[in-house]
């Protein structure tokens, strides 16, 4: 009975769009000011079920990063590069689940959920300058561990409060420049029927895929500015840790080598999962990918990604620990 509600919901928006095409008998093109974003299909309990779910989650969320920020803010043992980038990636994994979590509870709770043409450009803006600037980040971040590790004498005067500020600006303003050509060149799409979005937010390519529009120009915009902004950092997250376990390697001691790996340990574990996420979805993507399982990995990096990152740093960092237990 739900399921049959829900393909009424579906069949009534697709007539929708055919009575405007009537409508407009005199123009070749109905252009789409609504999307219907479908999300994850499942019955009207379920729905509910996974609504409770990812409410909590996305408080845990707020809560977790919103500490993570606090700790590093007040805390003077914490008044470090290595915990300064770390609150800088809170703020952006606040900034991700913001943009994509309210919507997606509505979609749950409403077994599918309208959103305007601006919103969903404005979602998709957000969305890619927050990976984009995440990107950027994990690769300072990784340079630091560089610093710290490889050049322990040299660190405090390399990695300077005024370095470190220069370091997150030009991560955010990577993030949000290199984001306005992909997005904008989305918008001047023509989306003129259907209007629904196999998806539970404003993705790059379900996106293209409902595009009336040849969308040549816009994969190719994306393949020149994205394939840097992913692989640059990459092969500095590479280099960096590659020299890094070769320094690792010559400490003689046990003890020393354990210490040294415990720095990097917890943005290693950060950097796996972001990157692992990212590249099913889009570098690599299986031909045989569904649709479920497209939304499913986009979940891991939109939602569990930005909420286990604080658990991460919180259980695996000694000093963030301490912090915690104090307060507590």
């Amino acid at each position: 009975m739900v399921k049959g509600q829900k393909t009424k919901k579906i069949t009534d928006y697709r007539k929708g769009n055919r009575q405007m095409d009537g409508q407009n008998e005199g123009r070749n093109l109905t252009v789409v000011t609504v999307f219907f974003l479908l999300g994850f299909q499942a019955s009207k309990s379920l729905g509910t079920l996974l609504f409770c779910l990812f409410l909590l989650l996305y408080c845990g969320t707020i809560c977790g990063n919103l500490l993570i920020i606090a700790l590093v803010s007040t805390s003077k043992n914490l008044h470090t590069p290595m915990y300064f980038f770390i609150s800088q990636l809170s703020i952006g994994d606040i900034l991700v689940v913001t943009n994509v979590v309210p919507k997606m509870l509505q979609i749950f709770l409403y077994c599918g959920r309208t959103i305007t043409f601006i919103g969903c450009m404005t979602q998709l803006y957000i969305f890619c300058a927050s990976e984009a600037f995440e990107c950027v980040l994990l690769a300072v971040m990784s340079y630091d561990r560089y610093v710290a590790i490889c050049n322990p004498l040299r660190y405090a005067s390399i990695m300077t409060k005024t370095c470190c500020m220069k370091l997150a600006v030009i991560s955010w303003i990577c993030g949000f420049s290199l984001a306005v050509t992909p997005s904008v060149s989305t918008s001047m799409l023509t989306f003129c029927g259907p209007n629904i979005i196999d998806h539970f937010f404003c993705d790059m390519n379900p996106l293209l895929d409902v595009a009336c529009s040849n969308t040549f120009i816009v994969y190719l915009v994306t393949i020149l500015l994205g394939s840097p902004t992913v692989m640059i950092p990459t092969i500095i997250i590479i280099v960096s840790y590659t020299k890094i376990i070769v320094a690792i390697l010559r400490i003689p001691s046990s003890i020393g080598r354990q210490k040294a790996f415990s720095t990097c340990s917890s943005h290693l574990i950060v950097v796996s999962i972001f990157y692992w996420t990212m590249f099913c979805v889009y570098i690599f993507p299986t031909k045989g990918q569904t649709s479920a399982m497209s939304k499913f990995i986009s979940l891991l990096y939109t939602m569990l990604t930005p909420f286990i990152n604080p658990i991460i740093y919180s259980l695996r960092n000694k000093n963030i620990s301490e912090a915690v237990k104090k307060i507590i």
